[in-house]
């Protein structure tokens, strides 16, 4: 059994394809368990985030567990197969454990460095624990890409460039609208990205902020946090939104819901609205929307009217400040790179164990049945030497072991260290369900930056789609 990682990100798809692939935390339990219904997955978890969706799936074959993956995410997006492989990317085995380490680290995030994706993949791999879609080779994944995040984070400078895509989306808004000091912010959405959102304003020194959301109570909740950060609040139903846009200068949404929250005809009554206020100042200041929503918040219309600027995932994803110091860049890699060996090794190891145990149990069956047999032939053999008989016989036993078993373990830290251990089986003759099954798991190329190769079944098409797809990416983008 190894990992498989089917993903759509910022860095291989347009938003527009994003906003189709978007899973919504309504929507992950029920692919999960679709995902869990197949006949080659037997864990999975989904990591999905503002600009990206990835599955991450424990997989008995390569081909089969992609076609699978692959089948959910078509039928979730409604993109034809074509449309969707030519924008997705595929990791397997050690190169998913790669990726993962990278997005964890902040990578591979839209502004380099940030660290909120760290509790996103928290998230993911909670809500797919709670469902029971985790075994022994997620959890031992995700929770060693969480050490390697933290572990970057507090040895490299990396978040240096920005602590996420919202702080780079607020110094754009600055641009258009000057200090955010003593202004009025509108936060759409009462998730973590709104929190987020609140925090970074709090910080700015912004003068009112109103917290608008579908449920009251958490748009309250939400407020209640930035007063404590000194801030003036106030929560509203969003039936209400075009009220806080109308005295606002900046207006960042963040929902996750499937249509536009903002929509053309929200702008204009709120533009219109300004206007009227113009004794208060309100006519003539810059309105800035930050989009941060996936799929979209705000109308694409909305960004064509006078005064109105519109800042969203894709002007993000060519904005400068979204990179990181090229010296911190290179010591986060080199932190994933050390960690990915350690893990690597650990999973080796940990495969080699049940063929140790299978060869000492299998030896300790000789042992017995040959005291058996010298009880049967020596019945008089009085019980004290019948004693010192059966521990030499497992001293000469032990002794003869030690030497392979702890070479064995050794050995299966270096790359190809599983073959060892099919040599041990092959010797021995361990049967594959001896000690916990100590068959060896399925040999197949991986896919990622050191396959060096395609998977070449000419009649799984989807699997060639993506490899031709993606090799080239694969050699130039971040793991």
């Amino acid at each position: 059994m190894s990992v498989l990682l089917v993903g759509i990100s910022h860095r291989s798809a347009p938003v527009s394809v994003l906003e189709k692939v978007a899973i919504t935390d309504a929507d992950r339990p029920k692919l999960i368990d679709r995902m869990l219904t197949s006949s080659h997955v037997s864990e999975a978890m989904i990591v999905s985030t503002c600009n990206r969706v990835e599955v991450y799936a424990v997989v008995d074959a390569f081909h089969g567990g992609l076609a699978e993956v692959g089948d959910l995410l078509t039928k979730h997006s409604g993109l034809p197969l074509p449309d969707l492989t030519k924008h997705a990317y595929v990791r397997y085995s050690e190169a998913a454990a790669e990726h993962l380490f990278a997005v964890a680290s902040g990578l591979d995030s839209m502004v380099i460095g940030e660290q909120q994706v760290l509790s996103q993949i928290r998230g993911a791999y909670a809500s797919a624990d709670a469902q029971q879609a985790v075994g022994r080779t997620l959890h031992e994944l995700a929770q060693h890409a969480l050490r390697v995040g933290k572990r970057v984070h507090s040895e490299t400078g990396i978040d240096r460039a920005g602590a996420s895509v919202v702080s780079v989306a607020l110094d754009r808004a600055e641009q258009v609208v000057g200090a955010l000091a003593g202004r009025t912010a509108v936060v759409v959405g009462a998730g973590a990205m709104g929190s987020l959102a609140v925090a970074h304003l709090s910080r700015a020194g912004i003068g009112r902020i109103v917290v608008v959301n579908r449920t009251i109570a958490r748009a309250a909740r939400l407020a209640e946090t930035a007063a404590g950060y000194g801030v003036a609040a106030e929560a509203m139903e969003l039936s209400r939104l075009t009220d806080a846009m109308a005295l606002a200068d900046v207006v960042v949404t963040c929902t996750g819901a499937v249509g536009n929250v903002v929509t053309l005809a929200d702008t204009h009554r709120a533009l219109t609205e300004r206007e009227r206020g113009a004794e208060f100042g309100t006519a003539e200041r810059p309105l800035v929307f930050c989009d941060l929503g996936l799929p979209r918040d705000v109308e694409h219309a909305v960004a064509g009217l006078p005064g109105v600027t519109v800042i969203d995932i894709e002007t993000l994803q060519r904005d400068p400040a979204a990179g990181a110091a090229a010296d911190d860049t290179a010591a986060a890699r080199a932190i994933v790179a050390d960690e990915l060996a350690k893990y690597l090794t650990g999973q080796r190891m940990a495969e080699v164990t049940p063929t140790v145990a299978a060869l000492r149990q299998r030896a300790a069956e000789v042992v017995e049945a040959e005291l058996l047999r010298l009880d049967s032939r020596l019945p008089s053999l009085a019980d004290p030497e019948r004693d010192e008989v059966a521990r030499t016989v497992r001293r000469v036993v032990d002794k003869l072991l030690h030497a392979p078993t702890v070479r064995v373990k050794q050995l299966a830290s270096t790359p190809g260290g599983d073959s060892y251990a099919e040599a041990l089986r092959e010797l021995f003759e361990l049967k594959p369900g001896a000690a916990q099954a100590v068959a060896a798991p399925m040999e197949i190329t991986a896919i990622g930056d050191r396959a060096g190769m395609l998977l070449a079944d000419a009649d799984i098409a989807l699997a060639d789609d993506f490899t031709a797809s993606h090799r080239g990416d694969e050699q130039g983008q971040p793991a």
